[in-house]
Protein backbone atom coordinates (compact mmCIF):
# COMPACT_ATOMS: atom_id res chain seq x y z
CA UNK A 1 0.00 0.00 0.00
CA UNK A 2 2.86 2.34 0.94
CA UNK A 3 4.56 1.67 -2.41
CA UNK A 4 1.33 2.44 -4.29
CA UNK A 5 0.90 5.73 -2.42
CA UNK A 6 4.53 6.68 -3.04
CA UNK A 7 4.16 5.94 -6.75
CA UNK A 8 0.97 8.00 -6.90
CA UNK A 9 2.68 10.88 -5.09
CA UNK A 10 5.61 10.70 -7.52
CA UNK A 11 3.31 10.74 -10.54
CA UNK A 12 1.36 13.70 -9.19
CA UNK A 13 4.58 15.57 -8.41
CA UNK A 14 6.05 14.86 -11.85
CA UNK A 15 2.83 15.93 -13.54
CA UNK A 16 2.74 19.10 -11.50
CA UNK A 17 6.33 19.98 -12.34
CA UNK A 18 5.69 19.30 -16.05
CA UNK A 19 2.61 21.54 -16.02
CA UNK A 20 4.51 24.21 -14.12
CA UNK A 21 7.39 24.11 -16.60
CA UNK A 22 5.09 24.14 -19.62
CA UNK A 23 5.58 27.28 -21.73
CA UNK A 24 2.67 29.46 -22.78
CA UNK A 25 3.95 30.10 -26.30
CA UNK A 26 5.56 27.65 -28.74
CA UNK A 27 7.85 28.73 -31.59
CA UNK A 28 8.68 25.70 -33.74
CA UNK A 29 11.20 26.24 -36.52
CA UNK A 30 12.07 23.67 -39.19
CA UNK A 31 15.04 23.98 -41.52
CA UNK A 32 13.87 21.84 -44.39
CA UNK A 33 16.74 19.64 -45.56
CA UNK A 34 19.08 21.11 -42.92
CA UNK A 35 21.31 18.20 -41.94
CA UNK A 36 24.35 18.65 -39.66
CA UNK A 37 26.64 19.41 -42.60
CA UNK A 38 24.60 22.55 -43.29
CA UNK A 39 24.98 24.03 -39.82
CA UNK A 40 28.69 23.15 -39.87
CA UNK A 41 29.07 24.73 -43.31
CA UNK A 42 27.29 27.85 -42.09
CA UNK A 43 29.72 28.16 -39.15
CA UNK A 44 32.71 28.09 -41.48
CA UNK A 45 30.93 30.29 -44.02
CA UNK A 46 30.42 32.92 -41.30
CA UNK A 47 33.91 32.58 -39.82
CA UNK A 48 36.15 35.62 -39.61
CA UNK A 49 39.48 34.36 -41.01
CA UNK A 50 41.36 37.21 -39.33
CA UNK A 51 40.70 35.71 -35.88
CA UNK A 52 42.32 32.59 -34.44
CA UNK A 53 39.11 30.86 -33.37
CA UNK A 54 36.15 29.87 -35.52
CA UNK A 55 33.23 31.93 -34.25
CA UNK A 56 30.12 30.15 -33.02
CA UNK A 57 26.75 30.67 -34.65
CA UNK A 58 23.26 30.82 -33.18
CA UNK A 59 22.98 27.10 -33.91
CA UNK A 60 25.99 26.32 -31.73
CA UNK A 61 24.60 28.36 -28.84
CA UNK A 62 21.37 26.35 -28.44
CA UNK A 63 22.21 22.83 -29.65
CA UNK A 64 20.58 20.26 -27.34
CA UNK A 65 20.44 16.92 -29.15
CA UNK A 66 19.87 14.79 -32.22
CA UNK A 67 16.83 13.17 -33.80
CA UNK A 68 16.16 10.28 -36.16
CA UNK A 69 14.08 10.99 -39.26
CA UNK A 70 13.07 7.63 -40.76
CA UNK A 71 9.50 7.17 -42.12
CA UNK A 72 7.14 4.32 -41.23
CA UNK A 73 8.83 1.69 -43.39
CA UNK A 74 12.30 0.29 -43.81
CA UNK A 75 13.52 2.59 -46.57
CA UNK A 76 15.01 4.82 -43.82
CA UNK A 77 14.99 7.92 -46.06
CA UNK A 78 12.07 10.26 -45.46
CA UNK A 79 10.52 12.93 -47.62
CA UNK A 80 9.34 16.28 -46.27
CA UNK A 81 5.70 15.26 -45.97
CA UNK A 82 6.30 12.16 -43.85
CA UNK A 83 8.95 14.04 -41.89
CA UNK A 84 6.64 16.96 -41.19
CA UNK A 85 3.74 14.65 -40.29
CA UNK A 86 5.98 13.04 -37.66
CA UNK A 87 7.14 16.45 -36.42
CA UNK A 88 3.61 17.87 -36.30
CA UNK A 89 1.67 14.95 -34.85
CA UNK A 90 4.01 12.40 -33.29
CA UNK A 91 2.93 9.79 -35.87
CA UNK A 92 5.23 8.12 -38.38
CA UNK A 93 3.75 7.75 -41.85
CA UNK A 94 4.65 6.99 -45.47
CA UNK A 95 6.50 9.29 -47.84
CA UNK A 96 4.07 11.74 -49.38
CA UNK A 97 1.62 11.65 -46.46
CA UNK A 98 0.27 14.99 -45.28
CA UNK A 99 -1.26 14.75 -41.81
CA UNK A 100 -2.41 11.15 -42.29
CA UNK A 101 -1.18 7.80 -40.99
CA UNK A 102 -0.21 4.72 -42.99
CA UNK A 103 -3.92 3.88 -43.36
CA UNK A 104 -4.44 7.36 -44.84
CA UNK A 105 -6.54 8.38 -41.85
CA UNK A 106 -6.13 11.92 -40.44
CA UNK A 107 -3.91 12.35 -37.40
CA UNK A 108 -4.37 15.29 -35.06
CA UNK A 109 -1.55 17.84 -35.27
CA UNK A 110 -0.18 20.12 -32.58
CA UNK A 111 -1.51 23.16 -34.45
CA UNK A 112 -4.99 21.67 -34.33
CA UNK A 113 -4.61 20.85 -30.63
CA UNK A 114 -3.40 24.40 -29.99
CA UNK A 115 -6.47 25.71 -31.82
CA UNK A 116 -8.74 23.51 -29.72
CA UNK A 117 -7.07 24.89 -26.59
CA UNK A 118 -7.87 28.44 -27.65
CA UNK A 119 -4.31 29.40 -28.66
CA UNK A 120 -3.54 31.67 -31.61
CA UNK A 121 -1.99 29.72 -34.50
CA UNK A 122 0.37 30.70 -37.30
CA UNK A 123 2.38 29.27 -40.20
CA UNK A 124 5.31 30.98 -41.91
CA UNK A 125 7.29 29.55 -44.86
CA UNK A 126 9.37 30.59 -47.85
CA UNK A 127 7.73 27.85 -49.92
CA UNK A 128 4.09 27.98 -50.90
CA UNK A 129 2.13 27.89 -47.64
CA UNK A 130 0.45 24.65 -48.74
CA UNK A 131 3.77 22.88 -49.38
CA UNK A 132 4.57 19.62 -47.56
CA UNK A 133 5.86 20.98 -44.25
CA UNK A 134 3.32 23.71 -43.46
CA UNK A 135 0.55 21.55 -44.92
CA UNK A 136 1.31 18.73 -42.50
CA UNK A 137 0.37 21.00 -39.59
CA UNK A 138 -3.02 22.01 -40.98
CA UNK A 139 -4.21 19.68 -43.73
CA UNK A 140 -4.90 15.97 -44.18
CA UNK A 141 -4.27 14.42 -47.58
CA UNK A 142 -2.91 11.14 -48.93
CA UNK A 143 -0.55 13.02 -51.27
CA UNK A 144 1.53 16.14 -50.77
CA UNK A 145 1.07 16.91 -54.48
CA UNK A 146 -2.69 17.51 -54.19
CA UNK A 147 -1.93 21.19 -53.73
CA UNK A 148 -5.42 22.52 -54.46
CA UNK A 149 -7.09 20.07 -52.08
CA UNK A 150 -4.53 20.92 -49.40
CA UNK A 151 -5.15 24.65 -49.88
CA UNK A 152 -8.88 24.00 -49.51
CA UNK A 153 -8.22 22.45 -46.11
CA UNK A 154 -6.98 25.82 -44.86
CA UNK A 155 -10.60 26.93 -45.14
CA UNK A 156 -12.54 23.68 -44.86
CA UNK A 157 -10.72 22.01 -41.96
CA UNK A 158 -12.59 23.79 -39.19
CA UNK A 159 -11.37 23.43 -35.61
CA UNK A 160 -14.09 24.00 -33.00
CA UNK A 161 -16.04 25.76 -35.73
CA UNK A 162 -13.17 28.12 -36.60
CA UNK A 163 -10.61 28.33 -39.39
CA UNK A 164 -7.48 26.47 -38.32
CA UNK A 165 -4.78 29.15 -38.79
CA UNK A 166 -4.93 32.77 -37.66
CA UNK A 167 -1.85 33.89 -39.57
CA UNK A 168 -0.29 32.52 -42.77
CA UNK A 169 2.75 34.10 -44.44
CA UNK A 170 4.48 32.57 -47.46
CA UNK A 171 3.88 31.89 -51.13
CA UNK A 172 1.13 30.15 -53.07
CA UNK A 173 -1.26 32.50 -54.88
CA UNK A 174 -1.43 29.92 -57.68
CA UNK A 175 -3.25 27.55 -55.33
CA UNK A 176 -5.32 30.01 -53.34
CA UNK A 177 -6.66 32.07 -56.26
CA UNK A 178 -7.96 29.60 -58.85
CA UNK A 179 -10.65 29.52 -61.52
CA UNK A 180 -12.63 26.92 -59.60
CA UNK A 181 -12.27 28.58 -56.20
CA UNK A 182 -10.90 31.83 -54.81
CA UNK A 183 -9.77 31.02 -51.28
CA UNK A 184 -8.39 34.50 -50.72
CA UNK A 185 -11.88 35.95 -51.17
CA UNK A 186 -13.15 33.39 -48.68
CA UNK A 187 -10.47 34.41 -46.18
CA UNK A 188 -11.38 38.06 -46.67
CA UNK A 189 -15.04 37.25 -46.11
CA UNK A 190 -14.01 35.55 -42.86
CA UNK A 191 -12.35 38.78 -41.68
CA UNK A 192 -8.74 38.13 -42.70
CA UNK A 193 -6.46 40.93 -43.82
CA UNK A 194 -4.68 40.04 -47.07
CA UNK A 195 -1.35 41.08 -48.57
CA UNK A 196 0.40 40.04 -51.78
CA UNK A 197 3.51 42.25 -51.84
CA UNK A 198 6.25 41.56 -49.30
CA UNK A 199 7.51 45.12 -49.80
CA UNK A 200 4.24 46.23 -48.22
CA UNK A 201 4.42 43.80 -45.31
CA UNK A 202 3.47 46.56 -42.88
CA UNK A 203 0.02 46.75 -44.47
CA UNK A 204 -0.88 43.68 -42.42
CA UNK A 205 -1.63 45.19 -39.04
CA UNK A 206 -3.79 42.67 -37.18
CA UNK A 207 -4.99 39.10 -36.98
CA UNK A 208 -6.41 37.11 -38.62
CA UNK A 209 -4.34 37.62 -41.76
CA UNK A 210 -2.90 35.86 -44.79
CA UNK A 211 0.02 37.05 -46.89
CA UNK A 212 0.88 35.29 -50.15
CA UNK A 213 3.99 36.79 -51.71
CA UNK A 214 4.64 34.62 -54.75
CA UNK A 215 2.84 32.33 -57.15
CA UNK A 216 4.59 29.32 -55.61
CA UNK A 217 7.70 29.65 -53.44
CA UNK A 218 9.31 33.01 -52.71
CA UNK A 219 12.38 33.94 -54.81
CA UNK A 220 15.64 32.51 -53.46
CA UNK A 221 17.39 34.62 -50.83
CA UNK A 222 20.54 34.86 -52.95
CA UNK A 223 18.63 36.15 -55.98
CA UNK A 224 16.35 38.79 -54.57
CA UNK A 225 15.69 39.35 -50.86
CA UNK A 226 18.34 37.93 -48.52
CA UNK A 227 16.23 38.43 -45.37
CA UNK A 228 12.68 37.66 -46.49
CA UNK A 229 12.15 34.87 -43.92
CA UNK A 230 13.66 37.09 -41.23
CA UNK A 231 11.17 39.81 -42.15
CA UNK A 232 8.25 37.39 -42.11
CA UNK A 233 9.38 35.96 -38.76
CA UNK A 234 9.65 39.39 -37.20
CA UNK A 235 6.23 40.35 -38.55
CA UNK A 236 4.63 37.15 -37.28
CA UNK A 237 6.04 37.54 -33.77
CA UNK A 238 4.95 41.19 -33.66
CA UNK A 239 1.41 40.22 -34.61
CA UNK A 240 1.27 37.26 -32.22
CA UNK A 241 2.75 39.08 -29.24
CA UNK A 242 0.24 39.61 -26.46
CA UNK A 243 -2.74 38.73 -28.63
CA UNK A 244 -4.09 35.92 -26.53
CA UNK A 245 -3.88 35.06 -22.82
CA UNK A 246 -3.83 31.38 -23.88
CA UNK A 247 -0.63 31.97 -25.86
CA UNK A 248 0.30 31.10 -29.43
CA UNK A 249 1.75 28.34 -31.59
CA UNK A 250 3.75 29.22 -34.68
CA UNK A 251 5.64 26.99 -37.11
CA UNK A 252 8.30 28.80 -39.15
CA UNK A 253 10.00 26.93 -41.99
CA UNK A 254 13.24 27.71 -43.77
CA UNK A 255 11.82 25.89 -46.78
CA UNK A 256 14.39 26.52 -49.45
CA UNK A 257 17.49 25.19 -47.71
CA UNK A 258 16.11 21.92 -49.08
CA UNK A 259 15.56 23.29 -52.57
CA UNK A 260 19.17 24.48 -52.77
CA UNK A 261 20.31 21.09 -51.52
CA UNK A 262 18.31 19.30 -54.21
CA UNK A 263 19.98 21.59 -56.75
CA UNK A 264 23.46 20.91 -55.24
CA UNK A 265 23.90 24.68 -55.13
CA UNK A 266 26.16 25.57 -52.18
CA UNK A 267 25.96 29.36 -52.50
CA UNK A 268 22.18 29.15 -52.66
CA UNK A 269 22.17 26.95 -49.54
CA UNK A 270 24.39 29.28 -47.51
CA UNK A 271 22.17 32.26 -48.33
CA UNK A 272 19.13 30.31 -47.14
CA UNK A 273 21.00 29.24 -44.00
CA UNK A 274 21.88 32.86 -43.28
CA UNK A 275 18.25 33.95 -43.58
CA UNK A 276 17.14 31.06 -41.37
CA UNK A 277 19.82 31.83 -38.77
CA UNK A 278 18.76 35.47 -38.62
CA UNK A 279 15.15 34.34 -38.21
CA UNK A 280 16.23 32.15 -35.29
CA UNK A 281 17.99 35.13 -33.73
CA UNK A 282 14.71 37.08 -33.95
CA UNK A 283 12.87 34.21 -32.26
CA UNK A 284 15.58 33.83 -29.61
CA UNK A 285 15.35 37.55 -28.81
CA UNK A 286 11.60 37.16 -28.42
CA UNK A 287 12.13 34.34 -25.91
CA UNK A 288 14.57 36.53 -23.98
CA UNK A 289 11.79 39.09 -23.53
CA UNK A 290 9.04 36.50 -22.96
CA UNK A 291 10.25 33.87 -20.52
CA UNK A 292 7.04 31.84 -20.89
CA UNK A 293 8.01 30.87 -24.45
CA UNK A 294 9.90 27.89 -25.86
CA UNK A 295 11.82 27.86 -29.12
CA UNK A 296 12.51 24.47 -30.73
CA UNK A 297 14.38 24.09 -34.01
CA UNK A 298 15.11 20.97 -36.03
CA UNK A 299 15.14 19.61 -39.57
CA UNK A 300 12.89 17.07 -41.25
CA UNK A 301 15.88 15.41 -42.99
CA UNK A 302 19.11 16.28 -44.76
CA UNK A 303 19.32 16.93 -48.49
CA UNK A 304 22.01 16.43 -51.11
CA UNK A 305 24.62 14.54 -49.11
CA UNK A 306 26.59 17.75 -48.61
CA UNK A 307 30.31 17.28 -47.91
CA UNK A 308 32.76 19.98 -46.84
CA UNK A 309 35.94 19.00 -48.66
CA UNK A 310 36.20 17.02 -51.89
CA UNK A 311 38.56 15.47 -54.43
CA UNK A 312 40.93 14.27 -51.72
CA UNK A 313 41.83 17.84 -50.77
CA UNK A 314 41.88 18.88 -47.11
CA UNK A 315 40.13 22.21 -47.55
CA UNK A 316 36.83 23.96 -48.13
CA UNK A 317 37.01 27.36 -49.83
CA UNK A 318 34.41 29.67 -48.32
CA UNK A 319 35.73 32.72 -50.18
CA UNK A 320 34.65 31.10 -53.43
CA UNK A 321 31.12 30.62 -52.08
CA UNK A 322 30.93 34.15 -50.68
CA UNK A 323 31.85 35.47 -54.13
CA UNK A 324 28.79 33.91 -55.81
CA UNK A 325 26.13 36.58 -56.39
CA UNK A 326 23.30 34.49 -57.87
CA UNK A 327 21.87 30.99 -57.68
CA UNK A 328 23.06 28.54 -60.30
CA UNK A 329 19.62 28.70 -61.90
CA UNK A 330 19.69 32.47 -62.30
CA UNK A 331 23.31 32.46 -63.45
CA UNK A 332 22.49 29.78 -66.01
CA UNK A 333 19.68 31.92 -67.44
CA UNK A 334 21.93 34.96 -67.69
CA UNK A 335 24.57 32.90 -69.51
CA UNK A 336 21.95 31.57 -71.90
CA UNK A 337 20.83 35.12 -72.68
CA UNK A 338 24.27 36.49 -73.58
CA UNK A 339 27.09 35.98 -76.05
CA UNK A 340 29.57 37.47 -73.59
CA UNK A 341 29.95 34.63 -71.11
CA UNK A 342 32.98 36.17 -69.40
CA UNK A 343 31.27 39.43 -68.40
CA UNK A 344 28.30 37.60 -66.88
CA UNK A 345 30.57 35.09 -65.15
CA UNK A 346 32.84 37.79 -63.71
CA UNK A 347 29.86 39.85 -62.53
CA UNK A 348 28.40 36.92 -60.61
CA UNK A 349 31.42 35.00 -59.33
CA UNK A 350 35.00 35.53 -58.17
CA UNK A 351 36.07 32.32 -59.91
CA UNK A 352 38.64 32.89 -62.63
CA UNK A 353 37.24 32.56 -66.15
CA UNK A 354 39.97 30.19 -67.23
CA UNK A 355 40.28 28.67 -70.67
CA UNK A 356 39.13 25.40 -69.17
CA UNK A 357 36.03 26.97 -67.61
CA UNK A 358 35.31 28.91 -70.81
CA UNK A 359 35.35 25.73 -72.90
CA UNK A 360 33.25 23.85 -70.34
CA UNK A 361 30.56 26.54 -70.29
CA UNK A 362 30.54 27.04 -74.08
CA UNK A 363 30.16 23.33 -74.77
CA UNK A 364 27.45 22.96 -72.13
CA UNK A 365 25.53 25.95 -73.51
CA UNK A 366 25.31 24.26 -76.92
CA UNK A 367 23.67 21.28 -75.21
CA UNK A 368 20.94 23.35 -73.52
CA UNK A 369 19.96 24.82 -70.18
CA UNK A 370 20.21 21.61 -68.13
CA UNK A 371 23.73 20.88 -69.29
CA UNK A 372 24.75 24.50 -68.69
CA UNK A 373 23.25 24.47 -65.21
CA UNK A 374 25.20 21.32 -64.35
CA UNK A 375 28.39 22.90 -65.69
CA UNK A 376 27.90 26.04 -63.60
CA UNK A 377 27.35 24.02 -60.42
CA UNK A 378 30.24 21.71 -61.23
CA UNK A 379 32.67 24.62 -61.53
CA UNK A 380 31.45 26.21 -58.28
CA UNK A 381 31.55 22.93 -56.35
CA UNK A 382 34.93 21.89 -57.73
CA UNK A 383 36.51 25.28 -57.07
CA UNK A 384 35.17 25.46 -53.50
CA UNK A 385 35.84 21.74 -52.82
CA UNK A 386 32.18 21.11 -52.02
CA UNK A 387 30.92 17.54 -52.42
CA UNK A 388 27.43 16.19 -53.04
CA UNK A 389 26.32 12.55 -53.06
CA UNK A 390 22.73 12.92 -54.29
CA UNK A 391 20.06 15.22 -55.63
CA UNK A 392 17.68 13.70 -53.09
CA UNK A 393 17.48 13.21 -49.34
CA UNK A 394 19.69 11.22 -46.98
CA UNK A 395 18.87 9.27 -43.82
CA UNK A 396 21.35 10.91 -41.43
CA UNK A 397 20.13 12.04 -38.03
CA UNK A 398 19.43 15.77 -37.69
CA UNK A 399 20.15 18.21 -34.91
CA UNK A 400 17.69 19.51 -32.34
CA UNK A 401 18.01 22.99 -30.88
CA UNK A 402 15.97 24.37 -27.99
CA UNK A 403 15.86 27.57 -25.97
CA UNK A 404 13.58 28.94 -23.30
CA UNK A 405 11.10 27.45 -20.89
CA UNK A 406 11.16 23.65 -21.02
CA UNK A 407 14.18 23.45 -23.35
CA UNK A 408 15.83 20.87 -21.10
CA UNK A 409 13.24 18.35 -22.32
CA UNK A 410 15.02 18.17 -25.69
CA UNK A 411 18.49 17.16 -24.54
CA UNK A 412 19.97 13.97 -25.99
CA UNK A 413 19.07 11.45 -28.67
CA UNK A 414 15.42 11.20 -29.66
CA UNK A 415 13.03 10.29 -32.44
CA UNK A 416 11.43 13.03 -34.50
CA UNK A 417 8.09 11.90 -33.06
CA UNK A 418 9.45 12.53 -29.55
CA UNK A 419 9.86 16.21 -30.40
CA UNK A 420 6.21 16.38 -31.39
CA UNK A 421 5.06 14.47 -28.31
CA UNK A 422 6.91 16.83 -25.98
CA UNK A 423 5.55 19.95 -27.65
CA UNK A 424 2.03 18.53 -27.70
CA UNK A 425 2.46 17.83 -23.99
CA UNK A 426 3.27 21.50 -23.44
CA UNK A 427 0.30 22.64 -25.52
CA UNK A 428 -2.06 20.33 -23.66
CA UNK A 429 -0.60 21.46 -20.30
Amino acid sequence: MKKQLSLLALLCTTSGVYAESAPKNVIYMIGDGMGPAYTTAYRYFQDDPTTKDVEKTVFDSILTGMATTYPDDHTYVTDSAAGATALSSGHKSYNGAVGVDTEKKPVKTMLEIARERGMTTALVATSQINHATPASFTAHNESRYNYDEIANDYIDNKIAGKLPVDLMLGGGTKYFIREDRNLVDEFKAAGYQYGDDIKNLNQITQLPAIGLYASKGLPFALDENPTRLTQLTSKALDLLDGQNKEGFFVMIEGSQIDWCGHANDIACAMAEMDDFAKSIEKAKAYVDKNKDTILVITADHSTGGLTLGAHGQFKWETDVIKGIKATAGKLTQQLLDTDDLKSVWDANTNIEFTTENKIKLEQAKKMGDKALNLAVKSIISDTSFTGWTTGGHTAVDVQVFAYGKGSEQFIGSQNNTDIADKLIGFIEK
